[in-house]
């Protein structure tokens, strides 16, 4: 193709574009090279229409480099039959003379040139370009963070509905009322943790599933917290919540000579602590794991202390529970909370009995 000598003005319209670019990518998150071949698809539908429909225009820019260039790509014939497709030697060799031994020809196209249409069907197929790209970034960047906890800056709160419109990263999401702890009081230009329960591709685009009351957020704040289990050398056996009020969380670890509890509750408690308070005050919880159900469900029924755990059928899993009558109410909890947490906690169907045996008494 001939060599066209490139303008002042045109390197600095290249230099602008690719600013341009650069400025897209930091202000959507989408990588320059993706809005970079948004924008050469674009020009390449939209500039079809001036050669009859047919697929040879290649817009070509190269991010690194930072070149642009528009051409149409013409077979080179003795006869043209086909005038959009087709040139004729002697045109060609006008064009670029070592063209004839290649078999077809470049013809360079200025953008600036372009039709008014051309011009319009660019820019909406650009933004179309974008918006999917937009959508194909936001399902990517939450897909990595699907199951794990994420930062979020509250944007603003809906009045009507209560929900709360979310900034992680470059992108916006909404953590439903439902999601919310309750009685959390959640403020605008708050910084709070959230859990990504679920991202699903829907044809209006990703949707993401927030939540601060799922278990899950608490097991990734211990894991943020303890050491010990984010390197596997305690497991989260099992977690029960009730999200605002309290959680149980059973904690193991294979090597004996580890206090998992205390490596959970921390120095003076600074561990447990920096989780409560993310959690608003949510009373936790921390219970040994252990395969004998005994001393499972007795630890489970924590902070109240247990007197006996009687295995009363061990195929459906019930249990019958003597506590001190000082410890009764302590046991059952507030509207049976605690008994409940239990329960959920060991999978066992606990059944509280006084010490004495009698109610009331």
């Amino acid at each position: 193709m001939a060599k066209t000598k490139i303008t002042a003005k045109e390197k600095k319209d290249m230099k602008e574009f690719f600013e341009a670019l650069r400025l897209m990518e930091k202000e959507r998150g989408i990588p320059r090279e993706e809005i970079a071949r948004n924008f050469a698809d674009a020009i390449t539908v939209a500039c079809r229409k001036d050669y009859g429909g047919n697929d040879i225009v290649v817009c070509d820019i190269n991010t690194e480099t930072e070149t642009f260039e528009v051409f149409a790509k013409k077979e080179i014939v003795k006869e043209v039959e086909n005038p959009f497709t087709q040139i004729s030697e002697e045109e060609a060799k006008k064009i670029d003379s070592k063209s004839l031994k290649e078999g077809f020809v470049k013809i360079r196209i200025d953008p600036k040139k372009l039709g008014r249409i051309v011009a319009q069907n660019s820019k909406n197929n650009f933004r179309q370009g974008v918006r999917t790209s937009e959508k194909n970034q936001i399902l990517a960047d939450f897909q990595s963070k699907n199951r794990e906890l994420v930062s979020a800056l509250i944007e603003r709160i809906d009045p009507k509905t209560g929900n709360a419109i979310l900034t992680i990263g470059h992108n916006e999401a909404t953590l439903p009322k439902i999601e919310q702890v309750p009685d959390e009081e959640l403020h605008e230009g708050d910084h709070i943790k959230v859990y990504v329960v679920n991202v699903k591709e829907t044809d209006r685009g990703p949707r993401i599933m927030l939540s601060r009351t799922h278990p899950g957020l608490v097991k990734r704040l211990f894991e943020t917290e303890v050491p010990e289990i984010f390197d596997g050398i305690i497991e989260i056996k099992g977690i029960a919540r009730q999200a605002g009020s309290r959680t149980k969380i059973a904690v193991y670890s294979e090597n004996p000579e580890i206090d998992a509890i205390g490596a959970c509750i921390g120095p003076k408690g600074t561990r447990v602590n920096n989780i409560v308070e993310e959690l608003a005050g949510e009373k936790i919880d921390i219970i040994k794991y252990s395969e004998d159900p005994v001393e499972f469900v007795g630890g489970a029924l924590s902070p109240a202390k247990v007197v006996s755990v009687e295995i009363t059928d061990p195929e459906e899993k019930k249990c019958k529970v003597s506590v001190p009558e000082s410890q009764l109410s302590l046991a059952i909890g507030n509207k049976g909370q605690n008994v409940r947490l239990a329960a959920n906690l060991t999978g066992w169907k606990i059944d509280i009995h006084p010490e004495s045996g009698f109610f009331g008494e």
